[in-house]
């Protein structure tokens, strides 16, 4: 099984943050810009959170608030638990199955160097099961 290394060096798109005083449509629109679902949220260069569509959708929409105004570190979700590029894909779909996280940080020695999905998680899942099919079907055809 591969680790989140592998999955890290593979990626072509840069890693996208938001600073905690950004402005809420600010960091919709570098998520927009990006193509992408969440963004970290880094103060120079420590990790103090990440700010996602869910966090948008139920923290400034539901509760009235306006985008333009609202500060990310104000709605953003500043728990946030991580991996180190070390683990395995596996471990990391188990994590973010049991605890329902779409997003993961990647930290290595505390500084970030990557984000993974639970697209990128299912995908490289998907690869392997493919490939051990297909070696199945080599051994059994003989």
């Amino acid at each position: 099984m591969k680790t989140i290394r592998q999955i890290l060096a593979g990626k072509t798109r840069p890693l996208v943050t938001v600073s905690p005083d950004d402005r809420v449509f600010q960091a919709l629109q570098v998520m927009s810009d990006h193509n992408v679902g969440a963004v970290l949220v880094v103060d120079g260069e420590n990790l103090v959170g990440i700010f996602s569509e869910r966090d948008y959708a139920r923290k400034v929409i539901l509760l009235g608030k306006a985008s333009k105004e609202t500060l990310v570190r104000e709605i953003m979700s500043d728990r946030v638990l991580y991996v180190t590029p070390d683990r395995s894909v596996d471990e990391c779909m188990a994590l973010m199955t049991e605890k329902h996280f779409r997003h993961l940080p990647v930290l290595d020695d505390g500084k970030v160097v990557g984000i993974v999905s639970i697209g990128d998680v299912v995908k490289e899942t998907v690869c392997e099961q493919q490939f051990i099919i297909q070696q199945l079907e080599k051994y059994i055809a003989g």
